[in-house]
């Protein structure tokens, strides 16, 4: 007859309710990544893709600070800074769209080529051109 199953309070565990060990975690993700055909990804990668995809979705950062258990705002703030130019473009937008203006804007990413040398030094929001009557 098999063990009964031990409450441990863990999400992820054996049949039996026993806690996973680390090893067999790692050997059980890799084995599958490379059944699934996907490129190689480590498992550490998937905590890194959840965190940037929080803070893109607009989560606030604390909150993500708390769920990956970083010490500080900063530390996070300072792993995923990549994302961060993307969530300052957002937020732009979306002032801007609460704000009247006579003029129209549209927003084009950093170094688009139609900004010229402006492009180079990170102006995002440009006059759109209205012809004169």
């Amino acid at each position: 007859m098999g063990r009964r199953y031990v409450e441990t309070g863990r999400v992820w565990t054996h049949e039996n309710g026993e806690a996973l060990h680390p090893d067999w975690i790692f050997r059980r993700f890799t084995r599958l990544v490379e059944l699934s055909g996907l490129p190689p990804v480590r498992l550490y990668d998937l905590r890194h893709l959840a965190a940037t995809l929080s803070l893109l979705a607009g989560t606030d950062i604390k909150v993500v600070q708390e769920k990956l258990g970083h010490s500080s705002r900063q530390i996070t703030s300072d792993t995923y800074t990549s994302v961060l130019p993307e969530m300052m473009r957002a937020e732009a937008e979306s002032v801007m769209a609460v704000v009247p203006r006579e003029v129209p804007f549209e927003v084009r990413p950093p170094g688009d080529p139609r900004e010229g040398l402006a492009g180079r030094h990170r102006c995002l929001l440009r006059p759109r051109h209205t012809p004169v009557r």
